[in-house]
């Protein structure tokens, strides 16, 4: 009787909240660290924030499991609902953050809802993760960079958004909130399989690996890196050399702010895209099941 986002939502749910309790155990275990799960708004709401935020709480509340985050995209009317949820108690996993600046405005709306939710008396304990994506910004600079270029921008994108993480982490604004009971938005590195042939399969592994951090893996890099990978030096807290490699890839034409507007404008728009294709999908499957049943 119910179609569209509707019936997917009932499905994802079911679906989410079992692999919730799978990982139940793991999030008991590390106090609320990982074990989590996430589930994302219909990316047709990315440039709505009032029905992000609604439809956020409505699917949080519903999951009623406290390792499900929700997905919310880092896009300008994204922010102010990541802060609205985070002051409502909804753990958020922020998607579609390309660079440092997208991490920050990020990171400050997580600041913001648990500096309100400290002022109100509650409790601080809402998780948050910003899920930065790398090998995008590699794919769109292929075969425009010199060789002695190739597969370092995104890495040097991730660097320096690293740095701003650790320097919010140190800050005295953080501080006050840690003490309070408050957990860090840990930085996650997103999209990390290697799609150029010429670099490593575990290149962005190898790149990224760094404290306080999640690399959420495509299982053939995970399986890659399983057999052949070690891990290696860790990013430094103040970004290494990532200000030399942007500086240079700079010269080489590529204006880096425009291009992650693109990229989080762009991807936007390909998750709209798969959504429509979901959703195409089972309106053909339940097409399929109405006939069988049908006298």
């Amino acid at each position: 009787g119910i179609e569209g986002e509707e019936l997917f939502f009932e499905l994802a749910l079911v679906d989410l909240t079992k692999a919730a309790s799978l990982l139940r155990a793991v999030f008991d275990a590390t106090r609320g660290i990982d074990g989590w799960v996430s589930l994302e708004v219909s990316p047709k709401l990315a440039h709505d924030t009032k029905s992000t935020v609604d439809e956020a709480k409505a699917l949080h509340e519903k999951a009623a499991t406290p390792n499900l985050f929700i997905k919310v995209p880092g896009t300008p009317e994204g922010i102010p609902a990541i802060e609205e949820l985070i002051a409502a108690g909804v753990s958020v996993n922020v998607t579609l953050l390309f660079s440092r600046e997208h991490y920050q405005a990020a990171a400050d709306a997580y600041v913001r809802g648990l500096e309100r939710r400290k002022k109100s008396g509650l409790d601080l304990d809402v998780s948050s993760v910003a899920s930065v994506f790398i090998s995008r910004w590699d794919a769109a600079v292929a075969g425009k960079l010199p060789d002695d270029l190739g597969g370092g921008l995104g890495v040097a994108v991730a660097k320096r958004t690293y740095k701003a993480y650790r320097d919010l982490l140190a800050s005295d604004r953080w501080q006050k909130l840690a003490a309070a009971g408050a957990r860090p938005q840990r930085l996650l590195w997103a999209s990390t399989g290697t799609k150029d042939p010429n670099l490593p399969d575990t290149y962005y592994i190898h790149a990224l690996a760094s404290e306080q951090t999640i690399n959420t893996m495509p299982e053939k890099t995970l399986l890659a890196f399983g057999e052949h990978g070690a891990v290696g030096d860790l990013l430094p807290a103040d970004g290494g050399d990532a200000e030399d490699a942007l500086a240079r890839i700079g010269a080489a034409g590529v204006d880096v702010d425009a291009l992650a507007a693109t990229l989080q404008s762009e991807g936007a728009d390909a998750f709209v895209k798969s959504w429509d294709d979901l959703l195409a999908c089972i309106g053909s499957k339940s097409d399929e099941v109405r006939t069988a049943n049908e006298p």
